[in-house]
Protein backbone atom coordinates (compact mmCIF):
# COMPACT_ATOMS: atom_id res chain seq x y z
CA UNK A 1 0.00 0.00 0.00
CA UNK A 2 1.26 3.77 -0.82
CA UNK A 3 0.79 6.66 0.70
CA UNK A 4 0.44 9.89 -1.48
CA UNK A 5 0.79 13.35 -1.06
CA UNK A 6 -0.96 16.25 -3.29
CA UNK A 7 0.25 19.75 -2.53
CA UNK A 8 -2.48 22.55 -4.07
CA UNK A 9 -1.00 26.51 -3.65
CA UNK A 10 -3.63 29.28 -5.09
CA UNK A 11 -3.08 33.03 -4.28
CA UNK A 12 -6.38 34.65 -3.50
CA UNK A 13 -7.23 38.17 -4.10
CA UNK A 14 -9.10 38.82 -0.22
CA UNK A 15 -8.18 39.63 3.27
CA UNK A 16 -7.70 37.10 5.32
CA UNK A 17 -10.73 37.48 7.48
CA UNK A 18 -13.33 36.93 4.48
CA UNK A 19 -11.30 34.49 3.01
CA UNK A 20 -11.33 32.81 6.38
CA UNK A 21 -15.20 32.93 7.51
CA UNK A 22 -16.09 31.57 3.34
CA UNK A 23 -13.51 28.93 3.75
CA UNK A 24 -14.04 27.52 7.11
CA UNK A 25 -17.64 27.31 6.67
CA UNK A 26 -18.19 23.89 5.78
CA UNK A 27 -21.77 24.86 4.10
CA UNK A 28 -19.68 26.40 1.80
CA UNK A 29 -17.76 22.87 0.16
CA UNK A 30 -20.37 22.13 -2.05
CA UNK A 31 -19.81 25.57 -3.86
CA UNK A 32 -15.87 24.27 -4.08
CA UNK A 33 -16.63 20.77 -5.29
CA UNK A 34 -17.48 19.99 -8.90
CA UNK A 35 -21.54 18.77 -8.77
CA UNK A 36 -20.70 15.41 -10.59
CA UNK A 37 -19.82 14.32 -7.76
CA UNK A 38 -22.91 14.58 -6.01
CA UNK A 39 -21.44 15.90 -3.00
CA UNK A 40 -23.79 16.89 -0.11
CA UNK A 41 -23.39 17.96 3.52
CA UNK A 42 -25.77 15.28 5.77
CA UNK A 43 -24.91 17.08 9.49
CA UNK A 44 -26.16 20.90 9.51
CA UNK A 45 -23.06 23.29 9.76
CA UNK A 46 -23.76 26.44 9.65
CA UNK A 47 -20.80 27.96 11.75
CA UNK A 48 -17.17 28.09 11.62
CA UNK A 49 -14.87 25.08 11.79
CA UNK A 50 -13.83 23.86 15.30
CA UNK A 51 -11.59 21.43 16.55
CA UNK A 52 -13.80 18.19 17.35
CA UNK A 53 -16.39 18.88 14.88
CA UNK A 54 -17.64 15.83 13.18
CA UNK A 55 -18.94 16.33 9.40
CA UNK A 56 -21.25 13.83 7.24
CA UNK A 57 -20.79 13.94 3.56
CA UNK A 58 -22.49 11.99 0.72
CA UNK A 59 -20.35 12.03 -2.42
CA UNK A 60 -19.61 10.09 -5.54
CA UNK A 61 -15.96 9.02 -5.90
CA UNK A 62 -15.67 6.24 -8.49
CA UNK A 63 -18.28 5.15 -10.90
CA UNK A 64 -21.39 7.66 -9.67
CA UNK A 65 -21.47 4.96 -6.26
CA UNK A 66 -22.83 6.99 -3.59
CA UNK A 67 -20.22 6.51 -0.65
CA UNK A 68 -20.40 7.98 2.83
CA UNK A 69 -17.36 9.77 4.10
CA UNK A 70 -17.25 11.06 7.85
CA UNK A 71 -14.25 13.65 8.73
CA UNK A 72 -13.20 15.18 12.03
CA UNK A 73 -11.53 18.81 12.10
CA UNK A 74 -8.45 17.78 14.17
CA UNK A 75 -6.94 21.14 14.26
CA UNK A 76 -8.02 24.83 13.99
CA UNK A 77 -5.48 27.56 14.20
CA UNK A 78 -7.61 30.55 13.73
CA UNK A 79 -6.47 32.60 10.07
CA UNK A 80 -3.70 30.38 9.69
CA UNK A 81 -4.63 26.70 9.29
CA UNK A 82 -7.15 23.37 10.06
CA UNK A 83 -6.75 20.47 9.31
CA UNK A 84 -9.44 17.85 8.62
CA UNK A 85 -8.97 13.85 8.80
CA UNK A 86 -11.42 10.83 7.29
CA UNK A 87 -13.00 8.72 10.31
CA UNK A 88 -15.04 7.34 7.90
CA UNK A 89 -15.24 6.34 4.06
CA UNK A 90 -13.32 5.30 0.94
CA UNK A 91 -9.85 6.26 1.33
CA UNK A 92 -8.01 4.23 3.78
CA UNK A 93 -6.18 7.75 4.94
CA UNK A 94 -7.01 11.06 4.43
CA UNK A 95 -5.37 13.78 5.75
CA UNK A 96 -5.93 17.52 4.66
CA UNK A 97 -4.30 20.18 5.95
CA UNK A 98 -5.37 23.92 4.87
CA UNK A 99 -2.46 26.83 5.34
CA UNK A 100 -3.39 30.27 5.14
CA UNK A 101 -0.69 32.72 4.47
CA UNK A 102 -1.34 36.31 4.21
CA UNK A 103 0.68 38.15 1.50
CA UNK A 104 -0.53 41.40 2.21
CA UNK A 105 -4.09 43.09 3.29
CA UNK A 106 -5.57 42.15 -0.08
CA UNK A 107 -4.09 38.72 -0.67
CA UNK A 108 -3.87 35.35 1.31
CA UNK A 109 -1.82 32.31 0.06
CA UNK A 110 -3.57 29.47 0.32
CA UNK A 111 -2.16 25.75 0.23
CA UNK A 112 -3.78 22.29 0.85
CA UNK A 113 -1.56 19.36 1.39
CA UNK A 114 -3.62 15.74 1.58
CA UNK A 115 -1.86 13.34 2.46
CA UNK A 116 -4.10 9.84 1.18
CA UNK A 117 -3.93 6.43 1.19
CA UNK A 118 -6.09 3.78 -0.85
CA UNK A 119 -7.38 0.02 0.65
CA UNK A 120 -6.95 -3.05 -1.40
CA UNK A 121 -3.12 -3.14 -1.89
CA UNK A 122 -1.84 -3.18 -5.19
CA UNK A 123 -5.46 -2.94 -6.19
CA UNK A 124 -5.76 0.39 -5.12
CA UNK A 125 -1.93 1.40 -5.80
CA UNK A 126 -3.05 0.94 -9.49
CA UNK A 127 -6.24 2.26 -9.34
CA UNK A 128 -4.50 5.59 -7.65
CA UNK A 129 -1.85 5.41 -10.56
CA UNK A 130 -4.77 5.28 -13.48
CA UNK A 131 -7.52 7.46 -11.30
CA UNK A 132 -7.93 8.79 -7.98
CA UNK A 133 -4.37 10.98 -8.36
CA UNK A 134 -6.26 12.87 -11.65
CA UNK A 135 -9.59 12.88 -10.15
CA UNK A 136 -8.33 15.17 -6.97
CA UNK A 137 -5.89 17.15 -9.43
CA UNK A 138 -9.22 18.09 -10.99
CA UNK A 139 -11.03 18.81 -7.96
CA UNK A 140 -8.40 21.07 -7.17
CA UNK A 141 -7.84 22.46 -10.45
CA UNK A 142 -12.01 23.62 -9.72
CA UNK A 143 -11.49 24.76 -6.67
CA UNK A 144 -8.99 27.02 -7.66
CA UNK A 145 -11.62 28.18 -10.01
CA UNK A 146 -14.38 28.46 -7.69
CA UNK A 147 -12.55 30.99 -5.34
CA UNK A 148 -11.14 32.91 -8.02
CA UNK A 149 -15.00 33.25 -9.49
CA UNK A 150 -16.04 33.87 -5.83
CA UNK A 151 -13.36 36.11 -4.62
CA UNK A 152 -12.96 38.16 -8.08
CA UNK A 153 -9.48 37.46 -8.40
Amino acid sequence: MGFYQIRNEQVVKSDIENLWRFVSDPSNLKDLTPSNLGFKIMTSTNTEMTEGMIISYRIKPLLNINAKWVTEISHVKKHEYFIDKQVYGPYKLWHHQHIFQVIDEHHVRMTDIVTYALPFGLIGDFINFIFIRKKLKTIFDYRKVALNKIFHT
